[in-house]
């Protein structure tokens, strides 16, 4: 488009006023690292909740169970039942032919020491009663120290699977393989027969379904928790006594397939709920493939925010490179007169200034990507200074945030590149054609 002497020529009228010419450039530096930085910021958040969802499985139902609000007031409450209970269950595995599989689970909060070492003080964990399928569902793996739980073999058998957490607080020094632990608020003991990497807890999902904290659980079949512990649960404290019944925390359903999620959803929420299809307090119904799609709407909603944001940059840097060629036209006014004068056409005033502004929007758009490629290691670099002198403040954060790493999102880069040249040329426009519409004769008159 333009020959390269005019290029040459271009760039030498940059260079004479180098300060002035870096400001500018680093307008659309900015510019252009703040759209690829927001864009990989973004990615990233989104990739975080989207593995998140993901890993309570697409093909999943999950109907939880919820203790509804205390009723009355006083010392004592009566046992009632609330939640997911068996037969209900049952029906659904039974009348719904979508549904592959139904894993039950049942979790109780309880004490934990070691019965071989009275010198381990107990810890607070979870008590859960699964069955087979829970390590497949929820992603657990064995840490190569024994086994899972099989139904076949541990129904109604007092052993148990260590999560890796309070396996290394209960037995620091020793192969918990074989060791009993006990429970001193019920008085059992479980042998030990497998021990699970540690897993990181799981974010709360919106309002549907809470944290989960795998560190300090304890493994035993349901068939077990039900012969052992019952259905009711007793709570003694100062001056008073409360007791809860319920059957089941949670179900988890597997769909044969994938497409037929919604349907199952609506069927099973016609089931559960009551004929008026309101929903009951003590039940919530979560389903992740419609989580998926939601977070990838609010993904693109996001992403598109924040790429307008950036673009604001841009725009600025764009208004930056229009103020200064503005001053370079007035100050080269008879610079300009002189070109005139000697058979320089308009056109060629307007491809000298043109070019001055390209080659500023693209130095800028070149040094931008570069700074904007450091995004991930800028990332990581300050959790890094805020794990060393601000822990606090990272521990106060939430978990995606802790844990999500920037991701470049690769068409981010030509993107703004594309958008800082076109902004260069866009806003280079008017200076280089007022330059091109002054009067010979009164540019060379001009001091």
């Amino acid at each position: 488009m333009f020959g390269l002497r005019t290029w040459i020529l271009g760039v030498k009228s940059l260079l004479l006023h180098p300060m002035r010419s870096l400001l500018t450039v680093l307008g659309i530096f900015i510019g252009v690292a703040s759209v690829i930085w927001l864009l990989a910021i973004g990615e990233g958040i989104g990739k975080k909740a989207k593995e998140q969802i993901e890993g309570l499985g697409a093909d999943n139902i999950i109907v939880r169970s919820r203790k509804p609000p205390d009723e009355g007031a006083g010392g004592f409450s009566a046992p009632k039942l609330f939640g997911l209970t068996r037969a209900e269950c049952d029906t659904i595995e039974s009348t719904i032919e979508t549904i592959g599989s139904v894993l039950r689970i049942r979790e109780l909060p309880y004490k934990f020491s070691y019965a071989g070492n009275p010198d381990v003080k107990p810890i607070d964990g979870r008590l859960v009663g699964c069955t087979e399928g829970y390590a497949e569902v929820t992603r657990l793996e064995m840490s190569g120290v024994g086994r899972f739980l099989k139904d076949d073999i541990d129904v109604n058998v007092n052993v148990c699977v260590l999560a890796g957490e309070l396996s290394a607080y209960l037995f620091p020094f020793e192969d918990p393989i074989g060791k009993q632990i006990y429970l001193p608020e019920s008085q059992d003991y479980f042998r030990v027969i497998g021990v699970l990497k540690p897993k990181n807890a799981t974010a709360a999902i919106g309002g549907s379904l809470d944290a989960q904290d795998f560190s300090r659980d304890v493994y035993i079949h349901i068939k077990t928790m039900e012969q052992r512990f019952g259905d009711t649960v007793i709570k003694r404290g100062s001056g008073s006594f409360s007791a809860q019944e319920f059957q089941l925390s949670q179900a988890t359903l597997r769909v044969k397939d994938v497409r037929d999620v919604p349907r199952t959803a609506n069927v099973i929420k016609a089931t559960l709920f009551s004929k008026e299809g309101e929903p009951r307090q003590d039940i919530s119904v979560i389903v992740p493939y419609e989580l998926l799609e939601q977070a990838a709407t609010t993904k693109f909603m996001f992403m598109v925010f924040m790429g307008l944001i950036a673009a604001i940059s841009l725009l600025v840097g764009g208004i930056g490179i229009m103020n200064i060629m503005l001053a370079t036209v007035t100050e080269r006014t008879r610079e300009i007169g002189i070109r005139r004068a000697i058979g320089a056409k308009r056109k060629d005033i307007i491809q000298q200034f043109l070019i001055e502004t390209i080659a500023l929007s693209v130095v800028g758009g070149a040094t931008g990507i570069l700074g904007g490629l450091l995004c991930p290691a800028a990332v990581d670099a300050t959790r890094f200074v805020m794990e060393q002198f601000a822990p606090k403040i990272l521990d106060s954060l939430p978990e995606i945030v802790r844990e999500t790493d920037a991701v470049i999102v690769p068409l981010s880069i030509p993107l703004a590149f594309c958008i800082s040249v076109m902004v260069g040329v866009i806003f280079g426009i008017y200076p280089a054609m007022r330059a091109a519409q002054m009067d010979p004769i009164e540019a060379l008159r001009h001091e």
